[in-house]
């Protein structure tokens, strides 16, 4: 998607697309640091006169980049990153299940993230 820019706002767990300097999809995710560092989707969404454009794929794509730059790994609890990832495989390593199990006490544990 040449006309997607997207960005990554660390600090509020957020992966950006934007198209005409609005946001029209993103992910939000957290940094799980134990019992290894792992970046955690946990929705995607894309607003709805966007749906369709590959906004979603592109979003779970640069996520899966960002980790393979960073030498971590992705442990989705999204479901579309984890159906993204399964036709995906080549650029989505399969997550740990014990990382998948810590992602998910840390978000029961932190109701009010997400």
């Amino acid at each position: 998607m040449s006309d997607i820019e997207i960005r990554d706002d660390r600090p509020a767990g957020r992966l950006e697309a934007f198209a005409e300097g609005q946001v029209v999809g993103h992910i939000e995710y957290f940094v799980l640091e134990e019992p290894a560092r792992a970046l955690v989707p946990v929705h995607t969404i894309v607003e709805p006169e966007h749906e369709g454009k590959g906004i979603a794929g592109s979003l779970a794509r640069e996520l899966y980049g960002i980790a393979a730059r960073e030498g971590v790994v992705v442990a989705p609890l999204c479901p579309y990153v984890v159906r993204w990832a399964e036709r995906h495989p080549e650029e989505a390593p399969a997550a740990d299940p014990e990382l998948l199990k810590a992602a998910t006490e840390w978000l029961k544990a932190h109701p009010g993230r997400f």
